[in-house]
C-alpha cells in the first residue's frame, strides 16, 4: 500500500509541476476573454474614444457620451429580439452611446453576452442591419447632445460577432429626427456603425498573454 501511495504521490507532483499544454493554455485564454464583460471596468469595454474613417478617407474619433447601467437583455433590444436572446441564454447586454466627431450622429453600441460562440452565432440573423428591423435600442442621455436620440431616430445598424460576444450598433441623428430615406442620409451614417461595433469587439476579444499561476488565470 505504501508503495502505491508513493507512486501516486510522485505522479501527482509531476502533474502539478509540468507546464500547461497548448490546449490548456487555449482554454484558459478563451475563459479569460469570456469573463471580460464582468472583470473589465465599463470604461475599458467602452473606451472614451473610438477611431473611425469618414467617406473622404480621413480619420476621426467618436467620443463616448455615457455608459448605461441597465444590463438586462430584455430591456436593451426590441421585444421580438429579446425573446430570441432569452431563449439562447443571454447573460447581459452592456450599452454605451457615442457621438461622431462633428456631433451630428449618435451611435449606441451594445455588447451582447451569450454562453458561447455557437449561441452568439445563432442570434446574428435576428439583428437587423437596417432601420425598421429588430435590433439594439437607442440609449439617450439627458442633458447631453444625444438627449433626443431615441428608438424612433434609428437610421442604420450593424452587428459583429466573435467568441461569446455579439456587438451591435444602432445609428441615428443626435437631434432625434425620425428615420429618413436613404438618399437623404449623410454619407457616413451607414459606415459609422460597423466601425464602432468592430472597434469595441476587437479590443474586447483581443488575445492576452496567458499567465498560468496568477490568480486571474485558470490553466
Amino acid at each position: 500500500m505504501r508503495g502505491v501511495l508513493a507512486v501516486a504521490g510522485v505522479r501527482l507532483a509531476a502533474e502539478l509541476a509540468r507546464d500547461p499544454t497548448p490546449g490548456e493554455r487555449a482554454s484558459a485564454a478563451a475563459r479569460e476573454v469570456a469573463r471580460r464583460y464582468e472583470t473589465w471596468p465599463a470604461g475599458r469595454v467602452f473606451p472614451a474614444g473610438v477611431r473611425y474613417t469618414v467617406d473622404q478617407g480621413s480619420s476621426e474619433t467618436a467620443r463616448r457620451v455615457g455608459i448605461g447601467t441597465d444590463t438586462r437583455c430584455e430591456t436593451a433590444v426590441d421585444a421580438s429580439l429579446a425573446r430570441s436572446l432569452t431563449a439562447r441564454g443571454c447573460r447581459a447586454v452592456l450599452r454605451a452611446t457615442y457621438l461622431d466627431q462633428p456631433q451630428g450622429l449618435a451611435v449606441t453600441v451594445g455588447v451582447v453576452v451569450l454562453p458561447g460562440e455557437a449561441a452568439a452565432r445563432s442570434v446574428l440573423p435576428w439583428f437587423g442591419t437596417r432601420a425598421g428591423r429588430p435590433g439594439l435600442r437607442a440609449l439617450p442621455f439627458p442633458g447631453s447632445v444625444a438627449a433626443r436620440f431615441g428608438d424612433a431616430a434609428r437610421q442604420a445598424s450593424a452587428v459583429a460577432q466573435r467568441g461569446p460576444y455579439v456587438v451591435a450598433a444602432t445609428v441615428g441623428y443626435a437631434d432625434g429626427r425620425p428615420t429618413l430615406r436613404t438618399r437623404q442620409q449623410q454619407p457616413d451614417l451607414g459606415a459609422l456603425g460597423p466601425q464602432l461595433a468592430g472597434g469595441v469587439l476587437r479590443a474586447l476579444t483581443a488575445p492576452a498573454p496567458v499567465r498560468c499561476g496568477e490568480r486571474e488565470w485558470s490553466c
